[in-house]
Formats: C-alpha cells, structure tokens, sequence
C-alpha cells in the first residue's frame, strides 16, 4: 500500500542558467545548464520519496531516451513505476527553464508530450483506493484530474490539489479538495486579489473559501505561505537562506513535504514548517527533482 498517489506529468527538463533571463529577440550566453526530471507530478514524487514515503506515481510517458531519464530517475528513487505508460506513439514531455543565476528566478515552457492524451480508461482506480492521501495538479487533461478526485474522495483519501498551471474549475474541484494550494499568481487567477503582503493574502484565502474550499495554502515565495481553514490563521515566512540558486521546483517540494507531513498525521502546523523547509531547501540547487532534499537534510 501506498501512503501517497500523485498523478501527474514527467518533463525532462533542460534547465539555462544565465546572467538573466533573455527577452523576446535576444540571446545570451549562460553559464551552466542541467537535464533532469522535472514535470509537477514528478517532482513532487521525488519530493515525498526522498522524505522516506511510500509513493505511487501515475503518469504516461513515450518510448524514447527522455521516457528512460523518467524511468531510471523514478527507481533510483525507489518509486513505484509499474502505474507509468510507455506510450509508442507519442513523446516524452520536455521543460525549457531560464534560470537568472542572481536571483534564482525563473521563466518557463513546458511541453506535455504523453501526458496530454491521458483518459480515464489510463488510471488504474485500485492504485488510489490503497493509499491515504492523493495529489494532483492541472497539468494533465482536465476530466482525468477529476475523475480520480471523485475516485479518492469516495474511497476516504485526502486530496490535494495544487491548481497549477491555473485554469478555470468546476466548483466540484473545490468541494472535493481537502488542501488547496496554490501559489500567489494561482491565487490571483482563482479571486482577482493582487498579494503584495499578509493582509492580501488573508483576503485572497477569504475568497478561496468561499468557492467551496475547506483548506487553503497559499505559497508566497520569498514571503512564505498563508494558510486559513476560516477559524484558524497561520501565517509563516520563507527560510532566510543567503543564497538561492534556482526556485524551479520550490512548489513542488512544497506540496510534496505537505502530503508527507499529513501522511504522518502530524498537526497543520507542523505540516506547514516541514513543507516550507523542504522547498526552501530545494532552492539551493540548480534544477526540479534532482533538488529535492532528503529527510536527513530537514532540521
């Protein structure tokens, strides 16, 4: 049995690291690059493997020498990949990410390859039926992602869904989402409220809940997360690390460090801290699942 199921995408990604993140016509020359796993569902698989969990990854890639990156990156995790398609006749999924070496800001495109033509006869609705907790995203097609919510709810897990890339929602996503969490940008899309700060933050949560929504994480970046249930208010700052290398990834690690945490039954709080030390920590490295901490690096 499983602790966590996570359905999502793989991407290779191919990651530039530069002076600054090239606009529209220009070229530059970087300083370093990297070719990883990456994709939100993969990393975020990483993320829970390498804190000890017992994660099942759902996700479909193609028969080609990024699908074996996906597969040897996933065993050497110790992830199961016997719910992962080799598809023959499309693609493994590709990321393209310009990482500004000073700041560790990035800019990214995504390619989804396999993944865009996932169906509902694809998943295997006995692997989430065995786990305690699901978590998803909306990288892959839109009917899928419910359909194995609805799966999960009615079989007592715990979702999580991180909206990302946002997109418009059926409120039926909301009422079957025990954790929501998006991040600030994500937020803005689903409530219009600009967060610049904590009070906007506690505004923006206020309207999420309204939607439907039981809990809400709001990952603020360097400004850390808000989280709001409508009777109780956390509110937590970033780690204050020196050096920040690249954020690709942060929120993955983010989510994952959460679905671990609440795997252990640990209290929101706790939950709260391990998730955010786990994407501070991944933002030390350049790079998405290979900069996933392990258990050993959380204090």
């Amino acid at each position: 049995m499983s602790e966590v199921t996570v359905l999502g995408i793989f991407v290779a990604d191919l990651s530039f690291s530069a002076n600054k993140i090239p606009t529209t016509g220009e070229t530059i020359l970087g300083d370093k690059y990297n070719i990883g796993p990456g994709g939100k569902g993969c990393n975020q698989a990483i993320a829970l493997a390498r804190l000890g969990c017992n994660v099942n990854f759902i996700s479909k890639i193609g028969n080609d020498d990024y699908g074996k990156l996906a597969l040897n990156s996933l065993e050497q995790n110790k992830i199961d990949t016997s719910n992962i398609i080799i598809s023959k006749e499309h693609q493994t999924g590709v990321a393209g990410i310009h990482v500004d070496r000073n700041t560790g800001q990035n800019a990214i495109t995504v390619i989804r390859g396999a993944p865009a033509s996932f169906t509902k006869d694809d998943i295997d609705i006995n692997i989430i039926k065995k786990s305690k907790i699901f978590l998803t995203q909306l990288e892959i097609p839109i009917e899928v992602t419910l359909h194995c919510l609805k799966v999960a709810k009615e079989s007592g897990l715990i979702n999580i869904l991180n909206p990302a890339p946002a997109c418009k929602l059926d409120k039926e996503f909301f009422s079957l989402s025990d954790y929501f969490t998006p991040n600030e940008a994500e937020a803005e899309f689903y409530t219009g409220v600009k967060i610049k700060n904590e009070n906007d933050a506690k505004e923006s949560a206020k309207k999420l809940l309204a939607l439907g929504l039981k809990k809400v994480i709001i990952t603020l970046g360097e400004k850390g997360l808000f989280y709001s249930d409508g009777k109780e208010e956390i509110y937590i700052k970033a780690l204050p690390f020196k050096k920040v290398e690249d954020t690709t990834g942060a929120g993955d690690a983010f989510n994952g460090g959460l679905a671990y945490a609440l795997s252990k039954n640990k209290s929101i709080k706790e939950c709260l801290n391990i998730a955010n030390q786990v994407a501070g920590l991944s933002t030390l490295k350049l790079g998405a699942g290979n900069s996933m901490p392990l258990l050993t690096d959380l204090k």
